[in-house]
């Protein structure tokens, strides 16, 4: 399946995501996305610092929150592979494996625990596949 398949029909048509992205684990590149879901190259590689703790990104974005799309969200969780973002009724659930970064963005009447565990879920099966 091509990466934008997995934004398609495992993010997307799941109905518990409403657009997504899959970029690189180094944050240098969009391997795929929806149409109207352009992440920036600086926000890239912040989601990709905050995963991997360096340089105190963890913290920054628990003060500050994090930038998709070009709109902030409030931090509202970070473990060791995923993060989780609200900003009003909208929010990112975003999922690191071992060769990518998940991003799924879910709108108002969606369920936020129903899209982490879609994002979530599709992280596992990409990691046990060896990405």
């Amino acid at each position: 399946m091509s990466w934008q398949a997995y934004v398609d029909s495992s993010l997307v048509a799941s109905g518990h995501i409403d657009k997504g992205a899959i970029i690189s684990a180094a944050g240098d590149s969009v391997w795929a996305s929806s149409p109207d879901f352009q992440i920036k190259p600086e926000e890239q590689k912040a989601l990709v610092d905050i995963l991997n703790n360096s340089g105190g990104a963890v913290e920054k974005a628990h003060s500050d929150g994090v930038y998709v799309t070009g709109i902030r969200f409030v931090v509202t969780k970070i473990e060791d592979r995923s993060l989780y973002g609200r900003q009003g009724r909208t929010g990112i659930v975003v999922v690191k494996t071992k060769q990518a970064v998940l991003v799924g963005y879910y709108d108002e009447g969606k369920v936020a625990g129903n899209a982490a565990q879609t994002v979530e879920a599709l992280a596992d099966y990409l990691i046990n596949a060896g990405y």
